[in-house]
């Protein structure tokens, strides 16, 4: 399967993209499809071996779009901020000229002082309106786009936003003419009657303000738009585009596409560092907050690790390259964030449904409604009126932009939080989890344990240590680090072990001097042991790996980690969010309780093994718990991918990253809860936007046909334009308002 992303043109609301997804989705092959109208842009999940994306593009450009397979460019902004001034300058004649008809148009009737000819009611009836017609032709030229777009999209069946002004503007402008002909036909046959009749039912103003309207609410709509997407560019902009490669002694300047793994890049003081790396050379502060969301700068020495992006504060150092510029951690979390915009909460499905049929619905109810008007008044001006009115208030854009514009907006602003969410179904799960499994060791504590204890029999405990060093040194589990640091402070040898194995949710064995050792929890223990001394030092809270061979045990050794602060908060955290947490481990049922009732964790399941993790979300999950899993290592990479959401920490391995839905860049819970905080901000303001485009459409449609208009409420074209300008950009701004979000602040 392959997944790929294209750029598509063309596309100015809902409906189109509606259609679009809809298109290249008949394609043999298509797995899956999703359309952002957000960011003119299309992700394809496609089997290579049905289909391609020539076939793909093929697909989009019978629909009446164009299609490229998507290239980033740093100099996109640049280039859509000239296409803004173009329109800009459009607009701005648009409205000049709108307002210069408007005054013709309006000026008789509200006795605005005008050339005597243009009020002269008998041989010269017909300038007045020559002149208006004269300044809509230009009017219509700055926007023909709209019948350009709209009647090519009319033509192919499947009519857009632009084929309702389209429509609207034409009917304005055919009426128009036609009322200009009767007056000159008054004129020539000096029918005064006929003259006063007509010469007041020039439409060419409505035809005028509805296009200047719409391409005002566009204007402002496009604006506001950019303001979410621009979040791409500035984490693009977060990386420098030059670098100092080190060759030898030489400072070279290049372009970072050029790094290549293993260079050595020399970073300054005060500069971002521009691909990630191992510091080789060099002490320096760094502020990660670009990435983590930590104000606190991090101290960068040997052999530590640096990421793209980040600010190096005050020190100079050197650094190996250990992937290129496609690779880095920034370039990953663009992608995600990428991804994550273009993709649709399940709650969008019915809107998208919707726009599909949206518009030729609301071409009927035009029809409908100027048939009925005519058939009760026999009034063909106010029947077209009603007519102009319900095509130009009609609002798919609406529709069409509420999902989109905040998921982006919420995407965004939890990555400078330091979350990454990959899709928006993740952020609506987020918003309906009700139980929070979290694993202990480097979840709720530091995974950092230090030993304690070294309890030996028949051998000394620096042989205990020694063995247990052996072994743990070939593993990855944090436990195993806390052995290998105490070792190497001692300045142990390692013995040679030979047929290694890693023993998942127990421990580890491996051949040391001939003799096969084993190193690992009770799970893996086949011997009598010391109860009392293992119940004494798992009361104390902690955790006791047991070094055995296949006929006794040699001894014990105990570690203990600290509770994060930032935990204990997290947990009263997701209490006020009415979730309840579970810590769930592989550690013994002493040691787990111990550090639960430091947290106020009130359900403990321990000695759990990995599949019983799974088992136990399962259970939950049966229970129509909607259920979130933390973890950070490799024993968690099941339950993250069974539980409803899983969230990996940053420190975790990249499995487990890669099984999660949400990923930390920190190590702190905190950001959990944050982002179950961020995913209701943004759901809640989803649902918001939602409700008030249907409602939007639903009241005011019936309305524009008339329905009201016993009653002597009626709406004319013009105002329609203008309310179906606002209630696009209404929706964008209460998207926008996402960006007010502030996460907790910790607790000093």
């Amino acid at each position: 399967m392959i997944r790929k992303k294209f750029t598509v043109k063309g596309m100015t609301c809902s409906s189109c993209s509606a259609h679009v997804e809809h298109d290249v989705a008949q394609v043999q092959g298509v797995i899956k499809v999703e359309v952002s109208l957000m960011t003119n842009s299309m992700i394809v999940e496609y089997d290579e071996n049905l289909t391609n994306e020539n076939q793909i593009i093929e697909a989009v450009v019978k629909g009446g779009y164009l299609a490229e397979i998507y290239v980033r460019n740093r100099q996109i902004n640049q280039k859509n901020q000239k296409e803004e001034k173009q329109k800009l300058r459009k607009l701005i004649a648009s409205i000049i000229l709108m307002v210069i008809l408007m005054y013709l148009s309006m000026g008789s009737m509200l006795h605005l002082p005008l050339p005597k000819i243009l009020y002269n009611h008998d041989e010269y009836a017909y300038l007045n309106g020559v002149l208006q017609l004269l300044i809509l032709v230009p009017i219509i030229i700055l926007n023909f786009h709209y019948f350009k777009n709209g009647y090519k999209r009319l033509f192919k069946l499947s009519p857009n936003m632009d084929s309702l002004i389209a429509l609207g503007s034409t009917a304005s402008l055919f009426y128009g003419l036609f009322a200009l002909v009767m007056v000159v036909i008054g004129v020539i046959k000096h029918n005064h009657a006929l003259i006063d009749e007509y010469h007041m039912k020039l439409y060419f103003e409505s035809a005028g303000m509805i296009l200047t309207l719409v391409s005002l609410g566009k204007f402002i709509e496009n604006r506001s738009k950019r303001k979410t997407t621009e979040a791409i560019t500035k984490l693009l902009n977060l990386a420098p585009q030059k670098a100092l490669l080190l060759k030898g002694s030489e400072e070279v300047e290049i372009d970072v596409d050029d790094i290549r793994i293993d260079d050595i890049i020399l970073v300054k003081p005060g500069t971002s560092i521009p691909i990630d790396g191992v510091v080789i050379d060099g002490t320096s502060s760094v502020d990660e907050a670009s990435l983590t969301g930590e104000a606190i700068p991090v101290l960068k020495e040997k052999d530590s690790i640096v990421k793209t992006g980040t600010v190096n504060l005050n020190g100079t150092i050197k650094i190996k390259a250990t992937c290129e510029s496609n690779d880095t951690t920034l370039q990953q979390i663009i992608d995600l964030v990428e991804v994550a915009s273009n993709s649709k909460a399940p709650m969008a499905r019915l809107a998208d449904k919707i726009s599909l049929y949206f518009v030729p619905i609301v071409i009927a109810i035009s029809l409908i409604s100027f048939t009925i008007w005519m058939i009760i008044t026999h009034n063909f001006e106010l029947s077209l009126s009603f007519a102009i009115s319900v095509l130009v208030i009609s609002c798919p854009c609406a529709l069409g932009l509420a999902t989109p514009v905040a998921i982006m907006v919420g995407t965004y602003k939890a990555v400078s939080y330091g979350i990454l969410i990959k899709s928006s179904e993740s952020l609506e799960t987020l918003y309906k989890v009700n139980t929070i499994i979290l694993d202990k060791t480097g979840t709720i504590t530091f995974g950092k344990p230090h030993v304690t204890d070294l309890i030996a029999y028949h051998i000394s405990d620096e042989e205990l240590l020694k063995i247990a060093y052996s072994l743990e040194k070939k593993s990855e589990h944090p436990l195993s680090y806390s052995i290998v640091n105490l070792a190497e402070e001692q300045k142990l040898k390692p013995y040679e072990v030979s047929e290694f194995e890693n023993i998942l949710g127990q421990g580890i064995k491996g051949k040391v001097n001939g003799q096969m050792i084993y190193c690992g929890n009770m799970h893996l223990l086949k011997h009598s042991y010391d109860q009392e001394k293992y119940q004494a030092l798992t009361k104390e809270g902690k955790t006791v790996i047991f070094v055995f061979t296949e006929n006794e045990v040699l001894g014990m050794i105990a570690l203990k980690d600290e509770v994060k602060p930032s935990s204990i908060e997290a947990i009263k955290s997701f209490k006020k969010l009415q979730i309840e947490p579970v810590m769930l481990t592989g550690d013994n049922q002493e040691a787990a309780l111990k550090i639960a009732k430091e947290c106020q964790i009130d359900k403990v399941i321990a000695g759990v093994m990995p599949d019983q993790k799974a088992n136990t979300i399962k259970e939950l999950k049966n229970k129509k718990q909607v259920v979130a899993m933390v973890g950070d290592g490799i024993n968690d990479s099941v339950a993250l991918t069974l539980a409803d959401v899983g969230i990996a920490m940053g420190g975790g391995t990249d499995i487990a990253i890669e099984s999660a839905e949400v990923v930390l860049m920190n190590d702190d819970l905190t950001s959990v809860a944050t982002a179950i905080s961020l995913s209701k901000k943004v759901i809640n303001n989803i649902k918001m936007n939602l409700f008030w485009a249907f409602f939007y459409n639903i009241l005011f449609i019936p309305i524009a046909a008339g329905v009201l208009y016993p009653l002597g409420i009626s709406l004319s074209p013009m105002l329609c334009a203008l309310a179906m300008s606002l209630s696009s950009v209404c929706v964008v701004l209460n998207a926008l308002r996402i960006n007010t979000f502030k996460k907790k602040e910790k607790s000093k």
